[in-house]
């Protein structure tokens, strides 16, 4: 209660909320506005509540995909775009790397390489949606079929997505967290009461008229479920707070003598986020999209269910049953699990870390300064991130396991989300530490006016 009444008589902290929820408002309204010309069937809001590739794409766009609006690209485009950006600048594109380098400068000449990335990747993945789309029946067009219309709708998309970017970039200037983090958490908080709705509607409203021991079997079921909901999150929280601390000495000069001051590196175990499930999702509906390009036969093709992590599927040369699996799970948990370690090693790069140490006059008891550094922190990471890239596999196929084994039956809107509740407690954490950052800041500036 203190924390709140502490927010409440803080004005800038008050007017950044403010702002953040009339931006998340105004991206609210644009997820309800359809694309002019195209209307959407009923086998839509299905393959939204499937764990599909698709439905990926909708958490990204704070379900606007769902109804095909201006806004249905989302974030998407950007978040792919920033992740290829940081690639190249791993010493795969030498001006790009350089530029890496070149502090403010350089960030933003980056930062425009990645919105004219996003230009090309929006109208890419755009295209690729409709015909996906319209090749699975899930949207009708009702302009004629030709060139011109493709190019409009796709327009309209890709203005929605840059818009889209605009307003996260507002709410990072003068809202509260990252903006983009922010939609998208807008988007997943979104599903959460009309999912335990639904759920005390199937297994408590409909068994009131019934006996007495379908009340009470529905009753168990809907405190399992929510215990369940409880037991996931709690485990995300432990996943992103849980950190392995290296202890690091820094030596300093005062008063004629050298001392040495003491703290931690602090490696999260879960150190790349939910990017690596984003960026799996990405490549999972990249073939789908690519064939799209071809024709309506190739987009249809019985190959591309390799890539669906919803079906079972028999390769092409194994005859044998045995051999039907889920093989797009596989391959998307694969995935996973390999962006895990790679993007922990952008965000954390070993070699950089032992470098900065080294002209800091820092290091770590026990270690020697230089390469026996950057070979010690690259093996804790590797050992820290196999920990974090297991628990991460296990949270994003929590959803598809339980819509595949049919636990919830025929509604698979009851599906346990891994993936958006590592996303809520993530951003929900961020938050929570922006926000004691600003009440300390406020509170040290009111102990300097006082003295």
């Amino acid at each position: 209660m203190k924390k709140i009444a502490a927010i409440f008589k803080n004005k800038d902290l008050v007017n950044r909320i403010f702002f953040t929820i009339m931006i998340l408002f105004v991206v609210r309204i644009g997820a309800q506005i359809t694309v002019p010309g195209v209307s959407t069937t009923g086998a839509l809001q299905e393959a939204m509540n499937s764990g599909s590739a698709l439905s990926l794409m909708n958490l990204l766009g704070g379900g606007a995909l769902s109804n095909f609006s201006v806004f249905a690209l989302g974030v998407s485009p950007y978040i792919t775009s920033q992740i290829i950006i940081q690639l190249l600048g791993k010493d795969v594109l030498p001006a790009l790397t350089e530029l890496t380098k070149q502090g403010e400068y350089g960030r933003k000449k980056t930062e425009m390489a990645t919105r004219y990335l996003t230009l090309l990747l929006g109208a890419v993945q755009g295209y690729g949606i409709i015909k996906t789309m319209q090749n699975s029946n899930y949207i009708n067009l009702s302009l004629a079929d030709n060139f011109w219309t493709y190019a409009y709708i796709v327009t309209i998309l890709l203005a929605g997505a840059m818009l889209t970017m605009w307003l996260g970039d507002q709410i990072t200037e003068k809202g509260l967290g990252n903006g983009i983090s922010i939609i998208i958490f807008a988007g997943c908080v979104r599903s959460l009461p009309t999912q335990i709705s639904t759920a005390w509607n199937k297994w408590i409203t409909n068994n009131v008229a019934l006996s007495s021991n379908l009340m009470i079997h529905g009753a168990f079921q809907f405190a399992l479920y929510i215990l369940a909901m409880v037991f996931i999150i709690g485990f995300v929280v432990f996943i992103e707070l849980a950190r392995r601390k290296i202890p690091v000495q820094h030596s300093a000069k005062g008063g004629g003598a050298s001392m040495a001051k003491a703290s931690f590196l602090p490696i999260k175990v879960n150190s790349a986020g939910v990017i690596p499930v984003i960026f799996a999702g990405s490549i999972m509906s990249a073939p789908s999209v690519i064939a799209s390009f071809i024709s309506s036969d190739a987009a249809n093709a019985t190959w591309l269910k390799i890539f669906n992590y919803n079906e079972t599927f028999t390769m092409p040369w194994f005859n044998d049953q045995h051999w039907q699996m889920d093989w797009g799970l596989l391959i998307y948990l694969a995935l996973i699990f390999a962006f895990c370690f790679f993007y922990s090693e952008l965000q954390m790069d070993p070699e950089q870390l032992a470098d900065n140490f080294r002209k800091n006059g820092s290091y770590i008891p026990g270690i020697h300064p230089g390469k026996e550094t950057e070979r010690y922190v690259g093996k804790v990471l590797n050992r820290v991130t196999f920990i974090g890239a297991w628990a991460l596999v296990a949270i994003a196929a929590l959803p598809i396991v339980l819509t595949i084994s049919g636990v919830f039956g025929n509604d698979t809107s009851l599906a346990l989300g891994g993936t958006g509740l590592i996303i809520i407690v993530g951003v929900a954490l961020e938050i929570n530490a922006q926000i004691d950052g600003l009440l300390a800041g406020k509170s040290f500036e009111a102990s300097r006016e006082g003295i």
